[in-house]
């Protein structure tokens, strides 16, 4: 008999809720976008009650399409649910409300304490411990501003009511019915909480960082029954949620990269270059952050990864759409781009809010050069797009010095994917094949395949084989070697330029203050 599997994807910028088969193949899907505020310049916030209704109005009607089509709901096993990873959530776990609004995975008002925490002696214990650089994108330092600046969650911490977590604890704890506080280990690896090695919480971490463990959800493996649906009203009452993982590390077990040495990379808002190092974490000298890839069960084995990742890519596309003006539609960049072989010699680098890996600088801005009379709306198109392809082809040298064996192919998903160009732009410029597979919901996949180990639906891995693999697109490089380094020399003293820039903001910020006065 046939089985399904349902799998909520909650990301930055909507929601949805999937439905696959136990061949790994699409039936059906729901997606709402997700509104975000910006309160202050560098702030960026979701209200979580928007996160929860936005999910479940895509279970909703999801499922009804799902029986029009002729199917029983009684036939979805489990539930897998994949979300944005270092978003951080606080709430009330006496009334199931949130304290605050979420302060998301690229928000920047933590710079400031984030360089504090690098000045003291102990600092070193953060990436020595969990794998992580201390960064304004990882969860705890995301929590101790809240500790710090919210009197709401001061109060509610204080009087024994609050509950920290990520995206994926929030929407477990509330379609459990408030029964469960949990994450799952790829989600506890990115919070600057997790000890690598013992998978648990770090008591010198806890220290360094000043939260107590009673406040964090209980870290699970990426696949097990954690509960059932329990909200009354909702169709899936009573269905195991039995996968749960941070949305790369779904989209690396979506692209089947289940053995040491295969890597994926995600082109979302952001983009996550994934690259399986096996049961082993492999610590950086390059620029990298090491962090769990997935344990598919509580006795089973921890595989590891070494991840770059970009804090823009799609969200540089909406910038061109909703800031500039120059395009009606995401999708208009790439036909916009088609027009030229080149960009006329425009170099974007798109360091909105700094510069993830492997340059991790917090200085950074976003800079455009090479900007000249001749330039056009098309070479600006063709520049966005080819900013992507530059700091992949950096994460990935850094890959290969750390791993120290070359990647030969890249699989690739997201939304930018979508783009034969920009995916043809990628082979270029990385000079490696770059592939695709016909059904790219492969984070959905990802949390599928793990909710469906947990119920077995599927036995093991090796079950997997036929699951997507059908219709593959391989972009094969087109640029020539001494082409390809030249681009990517000009790219570099495009990054040197963005450099340095939030001297520029703070004095200009004083200039301001002066004159008012």
């Amino acid at each position: 008999m046939r089985q399904f599997i349902g799998a909520i994807d909650q990301g930055t910028t909507s929601s949805r809720f999937l439905i696959f088969d136990d061949h790994g193949q699409l039936i059906t899907y729901h997606q709402v976008e997700l509104p975000q505020t910006q309160p202050r310049q560098g702030w960026l916030e979701h209200d979580p009650l928007d996160i929860l209704d936005t999910v479940l109005e895509c279970i909703d009607k999801t499922i009804k399409r799902f029986e029009l089509m002729g199917y029983d709901t009684k036939d979805i096993k489990a539930i897998g649910v994949t979300t944005q990873r270092e978003t951080a959530v606080a709430w009330d776990k006496k009334t199931g409300e949130p304290l605050r609004n979420t302060i998301i995975w690229s928000d920047i008002r933590t710079d400031d304490l984030v360089h504090s925490l690098k000045s003291r002696q102990d600092a070193a214990i953060v990436k020595e411990r969990s794998g992580l650089d201390l960064s304004s994108y990882f969860s705890a330092v995301k929590f101790k501003w809240m500790l710090e600046h919210d009197d709401k969650v001061k109060q509610a911490v204080k009087e024994g009511r609050a509950c920290f977590g990520t995206v994926d604890s929030w929407l477990i704890y509330k379609l459990s019915a408030g029964q469960v506080h949990v994450t799952d280990v790829t989600s506890a690896s990115r919070t600057l909480l997790m000890n690598l090695t013992s998978l648990e919480w770090d008591p010198a971490l806890l220290a360094f960082f000043d939260i107590s463990e009673e406040l964090l959800p209980r870290i699970v493996s990426s696949s097990e029954i954690y509960s059932e649906i329990q909200i009354k009203d909702s169709p899936l009452l009573g269905i195991p949620i039995a996968g749960c993982l941070g949305d790369q590390q779904a989209a690396l077990l979506g692209q089947k990269c289940f053995e040491k040495g295969e890597a994926k990379c995600t082109f979302g808002t952001g983009a996550f270059m994934l690259f399986n190092t096996g049961t082993e974490a492999v610590s950086s000298s390059h620029g990298l952050i090491s962090t769990v890839a997935f344990r598919l069960g509580k006795d089973k084995e921890t595989y590891y990864a070494l991840e770059g990742s970009m804090a823009v890519a799609g969200s540089s596309l909406r910038w061109l759409r909703d800031n500039l003006k120059l395009i009606d539609s995401m999708e208009e960049v790439s036909k916009l781009a088609e027009h030229v072989s080149d960009t006329g010699g425009v170099y974007f680098v798109t360091a909105f809010s700094g510069l993830f890996a492997p340059y991790w600088r917090d200085d950074a801005r976003g800079t455009m050069i090479g900007l000249t009379t001749f330039t056009n709306k098309y070479h600006l198109a063709r520049a966005t797009l080819e900013s992507m392809s530059f700091q992949s082809r950096a994460i990935l040298e850094s890959m290969n010095k750390d791993a120290g064996v070359p990647l030969k192919a890249l699989k690739v998903d997201g939304g930018v994917s979508n783009s034969d160009i920009a995916m043809q732009i990628q082979a270029d410029i990385l000079g490696i094949n770059v592939e695709r597979p016909s059904m790219r919901e492969t984070t959905a996949l990802g949390a599928a395949i793990a909710a469906g180990l947990a119920v077995k639906i599927w036995n093991s891995l090796s079950d997997l084989d036929k699951v997507n693999n059908k219709d593959l697109t391989i972009f094969e490089p087109k640029l020539n070697q001494e082409v390809r380094d030249k681009k990517y020399s000009f790219w570099k003293k495009a990054v040197e330029s963005s450099l340095n820039w939030t001297e520029v903001e703070e004095q200009l910020a004083d200039d301001d203050d002066e004159e008012e006065s």
